[in-house]
């Protein structure tokens, strides 16, 4: 029996309260140190789980110890009487509806290890027991449990005993309890299940061979077998709502109820694919971060920041692979491929954030910036996401180009996973630019360099051309064109006023964009627009729609309570908006590349 125990129980479902016992046998002598992780692996934000611990107290031997906070996540407990273990009893609040931390009601309980589980200090190695208890009453009849977690007792889907090898491996298998679906579908031998909680018309079937399509390209990729014996896809569906988290077997997704296919639906919606795309990304996660890890991720310590400027890598080309899964397995099509890509190149290039921080500067930075974005976010951060992955398709492309189609951002993978991901040796930092330039067989370092470090625009439009695919930008042609496609309409529209803030229905400015026109007239974030030339402000996007670039418009605004007048003179809308598109004259070696690339394989290295 382990040493360390842990026994949760969702004690009141109404008031979102888990109580948690954790019993330590042979404590030091000199007393026990406990304490809380401040953040969860793959959220890169100090998120202070502690503040949600509402009581605590310990005993030994039937009598009670003192226990007492030495700082905001660490306590310190008495010294027990010799030979006497230690039970530390205390309650955890749990309303956060997110694949973070932990949630509870009369539906359905949902935790994160980090967000529930004290560790014992100087005693993190050592193995652990788990017993997962039902909520009291009737509320748990008929709940059943789904979990990665190591089984020591306990059925499969049942409450009971559960174990893990140490606490990094105890607060990397979250769990559902609850009355939730479940689907499950082979790969390659491995058995995968998806566990939904919520309700959902979703088309199960449906969900479990598509997404089976997509864990083989990426198994595919990474040479079988997977480094799981099983993984889970927990899902949880609410009316609006996105997100995930990445663990070693399983990931917790969250996601809108119209995301799912319903039954007798054979499209692919753009919902749907954007669901398709949460899911491959966070699989994806199981070797590229999890396993393949930055050297600051090896032996990080969880009650302070671990900083590393590899996030670029770790979820950027994350985000490039998991939608070329997609199509690399016929899940989606080329275009609609490219459409997506060129939304994502619009997200970027809309951003003033990209002249000013580089992708390594933003996963530096995520504990400070990335988290918190504020109304000037667009202006001064880029997203190690969406340019992260940009900067992977430029270092694909770039690979493929200058050794005709030999090698590839897939081969980079691999030996990322031989050298670092089954050894356990962390990634140091530059060390993917090195070996990009020892696949390239010549020195790219200066050119990935640029690409990680700078803030130049990216040398796409010309790598895209060498497989095919014709990059071009606009102006928007409306405040909801998200770009990715050409519209016919672009050639004849007539040129489109650009007032540089993003305005709410009330009139109040959200954001305003660096070197915008409303920016150079002295408007602000949280100023409320009233009137333009002298009449009541509607839909300030369709006010300025109605004047051609050049113009002036009189604008009425307050200030807090201040009123204040300024001018405004409306720009040219900026060719900011990206599509792509196949290039019907594109030499047949382009094509070749074009196929190689969103079909088979590169070489193995």
């Amino acid at each position: 029996m382990a040493r360390i125990r842990y026994r949760i129980e969702p004690i009141e479902p109404h008031a979102h309260r888990f109580e948690v016992r954790l019993t330590v046998e042979d404590p030091d002598p000199e007393g026990l140190r406990v304490w809380m992780p401040t953040w969860v692996p793959g959220s890169y934000l100090i998120r202070e789980f502690a503040r949600h611990v509402l009581r605590i107290d310990a005993t030994a031997a039937g009598a009670p110890l003192a226990i007492g906070k030495i700082d905001k996540n660490t306590w310190r407990c008495a010294p027990a009487p010799a030979g006497a273990s230690v039970e530390i009893r205390y309650e955890v609040y749990a309303w956060d509806l997110s694949v973070r931390a932990a949630h509870l009601d009369a539906t359905h309980a949902y935790f994160n290890g980090a967000a529930v589980f004290l560790a014992v200090a100087g005693r993190e190695h050592e193995p652990c027991g788990v017993f997962i208890a039902p909520p009291p009453g009737r509320i748990g009849d008929d709940w059943r449990v789904a979990t990665t977690l190591p089984r020591g007792g306990a059925a499969p889907w049942c409450f009971g005993s559960y174990r893990a090898d140490d606490y990094d491996t105890l607060i990397d298998h979250p769990v559902e309890c609850g009355r939730f679906d479940l689907v499950s579908f082979d790969v390659l031998g491995i058995e995968h299940h998806v566990a939904i909680t919520g309700r959902h018309r979703g088309d199960l079937s449906r969900i479990a061979i598509d997404l089976a399509r997509a864990c083989r390209a990426h198994i595919d990729l990474f040479g079988a077998p997977p480094p799981f014996r099983q993984y889970l896809f927990l899902v949880t569906v609410v009316g609006e709502g996105y997100g995930g988290l990445e663990h070693r077997d399983s990931t917790s997704l969250l996601c809108s109820r119209d995301d799912l296919p319903r039954a007798g639906d054979e499209s692919t919606s753009e919902r749907y694919r954007g669901f398709l795309g949460l899911a491959s990304h966070e699989y994806f996660h199981a070797w590229n971060v999890k396993r393949i890890r930055p050297q600051a991720f090896v032996g990080m310590d969880l009650s302070r920041e671990a900083y590393t400027r590899q996030l670029w890598a770790f979820e950027g080309i994350t985000s490039y692979y998991d939608d070329l899964a997609l199509v690399r397995c016929g899940l989606l099509g080329e275009s609609d491929y490219l459409q997506m890509l060129g939304e994502t190149l619009t997200r970027v290039r809309r951003g003033h954030g990209r002249r000013v921080q580089s992708v390594a500067e933003s996963s530096f930075d995520a504990w400070i910036k990335f988290y918190r974005a504020d109304e000037n976010a667009s202006n001064a951060i880029v997203s190690y996401y969406a340019k992260g992955s940009l900067v992977a398709l430029a270092i694909d492309l770039m690979l493929r180009e200058r050794t005709a189609g030999a090698r590839s951002l897939d081969d980079l993978m691999r030996r990322l996973w031989r050298d670092h991901g089954q050894t356990g040796v962390g990634v140091p930092e530059g060390r993917i630019e090195q070996l990009a330039g020892e696949l390239a067989g010549t020195d790219l370092s200066a050119e990935v360099h640029a690409l990680v470090h700078g803030t130049d625009e990216l040398p796409l439009e010309s790598l895209l051309e060498a497989v095919g695919v014709r990059c071009r930008f606009r102006a928007a042609l409306s405040d909801g064109d998200k770009g990715g496609r050409a519209d016919p309409a672009a050639e004849s529209a007539a040129p489109r006023s650009w007032f540089g803030a993003r305005v709410g229905a009330d009139g109040r400015i959200a954001v305003v964009h660096e070197g915008s026109p409303a920016q150079r007239a002295g408007l602000s974030a949280g100023d409320q627009i009233l009137a333009f030339d002298g009449l009541r402000a509607g839909s300030v996007d369709s006010l300025v729609a109605a004047r051609a670039p050049g113009s002036t418009v009189d604008v009425h605004a307050f200030r807090r309570d201040e009123l204040f007048r300024c001018e405004v003179t409306l720009e040219r809308a900026p060719a900011d908006t990206a599509w792509l598109e196949i290039d019907p004259e594109a030499s047949a070696e382009a094509r070749a590349a074009r196929a190689a690339w969103l079909g088979q394989r590169g070489a193995s290295s």
